[in-house]
């Protein structure tokens, strides 16, 4: 194809992003910058928020950030109570916690989630129960809370998730280990308070793990089936921001531009997934955590490369935007992957191989494989699992 034949193809592919029909509803006030935290009690007093129930997990107590947080609840003369039972990955078992403590305080009328995606998805669990009754998996989907839900604030304290963007709460059944993504606009949180010094005392292993969750997050949600010009606009500047700042905050985490970097980003990210969708690479880590306790982050980092190579074969013209082309954005998160010490074989986790078939099969379960770019069923995930082997 001669120069003008590329032109003209560019500039087809170009009018079919710009033409893509999109449903943009934003609900959500967004704060950000060092030392927002202090605004808590203030935003949460703005949303008649007079008893409060901050969900959060016992390291951001050891952290003290839940106190910075009280201490502005009390300088709004706001009550409050702290649930501090949410586990790494937030279970049914952990919201029907949350429910009864909140039930016990009595008159809760508004939610803060203080934390990471567990402690956030935790917090819109409580408010579906809570306001609506039933157990999780009435929620499963999208909008089937019909009854209003309290007014919430989102508060990350790691820079990888997104959750405080999303409409969904992300969480697993306690017998089966099955995530259920559990959504509703009412679920979202009324205000986001994005405070990069927060992430400040989150451990390194988590910092990496967390940070190519995001990045994950902006690449999958930029070459989606679901993509539009307005979730690739946010994925694409949340890719940059991230790629930026995360090999300079493993190594200086007290550098508040890398903090910034990655929260904003990390953010962004959230929002690109709620105005689109993810794809294979998530689809094939949720097993690995299912069955083998792989810490989300990591297995999703285990997955990327591999899954963009495979798409890549067939539609490498989606990555435009993000790197020059698929070998070297592949390249690129392997090197981030290694300076965070991350690991690249399944076989380093013990991962049995003929557990493989099992996890090819429960991949082509998860809901977001059915919007990744290119088609794939359970052959493709073995064989994308035996890549990675």
């Amino acid at each position: 194809m001669g120069q003008a034949g590329r032109i003209e193809k560019e500039r087809l592919a170009l009018h079919t992003r710009a033409s893509t029909p999109f449903d943009f509803h934003p609900t959500t006030r967004v704060i950000f910058g060092e030392g927002t935290l202090a605004q808590l009690g203030q935003r949460a007093a703005e949303l008649r928020g007079n008893r409060v129930l901050l969900v959060t997990d016992p390291g951001i107590v050891r952290a003290g950030l839940v106190e910075r947080a009280l201490e502005s609840l009390q300088s709004a003369s706001l009550e409050f109570c702290v649930f501090d039972g949410v586990g790494e990955s937030p279970t049914t078992q952990h919201v029907s916690a949350g429910v009864a403590f909140a039930k016990a305080r009595g008159n809760i009328d508004c939610i803060i989630g203080l934390g990471g995606g567990s402690a956030m998805d935790c917090a819109k669990g409580i408010n579906f129960i809570l306001t609506n009754g039933g157990q999780m998996a009435d929620y499963r989907g999208m909008g089937h809370a019909t009854k209003p839900m309290l007014p919430s604030i989102g508060i990350p304290t790691t820079a990888g998730t997104g959750s405080e963007a999303q409409s969904y709460a992300l969480i697993s059944d306690a017998k089966t280990h099955e995530k259920m993504a559990c959504g509703d606009l009412k679920a979202r949180f009324k205000t986001v308070i994005l405070d990069p010094s927060l992430t400040e005392s989150a451990p390194r292993p988590v910092v990496a793990a967390t940070g190519i969750d995001a990045m994950a997050h902006a690449i999958e949600s930029y070459v989606c089936t679901q993509r539009n010009p307005i979730s690739q606009m946010f994925a694409q500047k949340a890719w940059r921001l991230l790629s930026r700042g995360f090999e300079r905050v493993l190594t200086h985490p007290s550098d508040s531009e890398a903090r910034s970097c990655m929260t904003l980003g990390a953010h962004f990210a959230g929002v690109a997934i709620e105005n689109a969708m993810l794809g294979a690479a998530h689809a094939g880590a949720n097993p690995l955590t299912a069955h083998f306790g792989i810490v989300h982050g990591v297995a999703v980092g285990l997955m990327l490369p591999a899954v963009i190579r495979f798409n890549g074969e067939t539609q490498s013209a989606c990555y435009r935007g993000l790197c020059a082309n698929v070998d070297a954005l592949v390249q690129k998160i392997i090197s981030l992957k290694e300076r965070a010490d991350l690991p690249s074989r399944l076989r380093d986790l013990d991962v049995e191989r003929d557990s493989l078939p099992t996890l090819a099969k429960n991949a082509t379960e998860q809901w977001t494989g059915a919007f990744n770019p290119r088609p794939v069923d359970e052959n493709d995930y073995l064989f994308l699992y035996e890549s990675v082997y």
